[in-house]
């Protein structure tokens, strides 16, 4: 395989992620992004934790949740829970914007 077959390979493997991402964006409420991943979820708990040294830490967990990752052959996790140092983005979405106008 050639680099420029990979390239296209991955190419087309975007572009069919952001298809999925665009028809499944309306079934979610929140949207999680972490250091590793970008997450879709109706359920959403994040809690700070710390250490004994004083460091803090994230645990965020998610249920019924769409993962981008184009190299999961499955996107959709049932449960999900992520532990990091870094910083946790949730964000909920507001649902009038993927509503589809209704013909009148």
């Amino acid at each position: 395989m050639s680099a420029e077959d990979l390239e296209k390979y991955e190419t087309e493997m975007e572009l069919q992620l952001y298809r999925e991402y665009r028809d499944v964006l309306g079934l979610f409420t929140y949207v999680v992004e972490t250091e590793r991943r970008f997450y879709l979820t109706n359920s959403v708990d994040l809690q700070v934790r710390s250490v004994d040294n004083g460091e803090v830490f994230f645990e965020v967990t998610m249920q019924d949740a769409w993962v981008w990752d184009m190299y999961r052959p499955a996107r959709f996790v049932k449960n999900v829970r992520v532990v990091t140092f870094k910083d946790v983005n949730v964000e909920e979405l507001a649902k009038s914007e993927f509503e589809l106008p209704s013909n009148q």
